[in-house]
């Protein structure tokens, strides 16, 4: 059962080296109130699971990972997450590349604690080749046909934000789309789930299918209000979704080293408080 914690308590429960997953798809709803405080943690040498967006880019200009497990980092509206390109291009960052379904079944395969899940997802590309480590399984029944065994995709830790959460860690979603948030909450060793709104249990209300996480895998649960900015998340940005003109800011930034200095200086340098503070400014000055 979850416990209600601070960000800061959660990223001080963390340790170089781990392999850490991160929810979310692209640029829509990342946990960015945990990873900005990973960014300003001492942590380094980890390794990060992620339909990759802007949490991915974030640690990569930090100098905090040393190998990135996804099928791709974008920022959606933007095609190419613009520090992880910048880190694959200086050999910085080691880089396993699957196929969106088989990362899928990398985290189920985690989930159920099993050391691989065949699949077909893959089959004919590049991903054999790209991935010379990966191995074929042949099914044992009639048809004998040939499957990648895809490996599962374990962790020490998942990090998932959610637009509410009660103060025993079940989460609910209130956007289109659940991701893949509850197989990294079940695939890892211990999960941190972020919300921008916390309620007392039985409060949580809506469809039962939106009940996405469960307290059963959930070690910690914090409230943070703008929590997943600038991605796309329902409760966020006045409901807007993604905050676009800051994403473009910080996708130009990205692009000059004074430029992102700059930015990270503004905007990164201090806690949680002061990021909503800076950009409550930044909107106010007209960008």
């Amino acid at each position: 059962m979850g416990t209600r914690m601070t960000i800061e308590e959660i990223v001080g429960s963390l340790e170089s080296g781990m392999t850490i997953g991160i929810g979310g798809w692209g640029s829509r709803r990342k946990p960015m109130a945990l990873v900005r405080a990973v960014y300003r943690s001492a942590l380094t040498d980890l390794t990060i699971v992620s339909y990759g967006g802007p949490d991915v880019g974030l640690l990569c200009a930090a100098g905090k990972v040393r190998k990135v497990v996804a099928p791709f980092v974008t920022l959606d509206s933007i095609a190419l997450e613009p520090h992880f390109r910048a880190a694959r291009q200086r050999g910085t960052v080691e880089f396993t590349e699957y196929d969106e379904g088989m990362f899928m079944f990398g985290l189920l395969a985690a989930a159920h604690r099993l050391p691989f899940l065949p699949t077909r997802a893959g089959l004919g590309s590049d991903v054999m080749r790209v991935n010379p480590g990966l191995r074929t399984v042949r099914s044992p029944y009639d048809d004998g046909e040939e499957l990648i065994a895809v490996p599962a995709l374990t962790m020490d830790v998942a990090l998932v934000h959610v637009d509410v959460a009660d103060t025993r860690g079940n989460g609910r979603y209130l956007g289109p789309d659940p991701y893949l948030d509850d197989l990294f909450a079940k695939a890892a060793g211990r999960c941190f789930v972020s919300c921008e709104r916390m309620v007392e249990p039985g409060e949580l209300g809506g469809p039962p299918q939106t009940l996405l996480v469960s307290r059963m895998h959930v070690t910690g649960v914090v409230e943070t209000p703008g929590g997943g900015h600038f991605t796309d998340c329902h409760s966020t940005h006045g409901g807007q979704g993604r905050d676009e003109m800051f994403q473009l800011h910080y996708a130009a930034s990205a692009a000059d080293p004074q430029a992102w200095a700059a930015f990270a200086d503004r905007f990164l340098s201090g806690d949680e408080a002061a990021y909503r503070e800076t950009v409550r400014q930044w909107r106010e000055e007209g960008r």
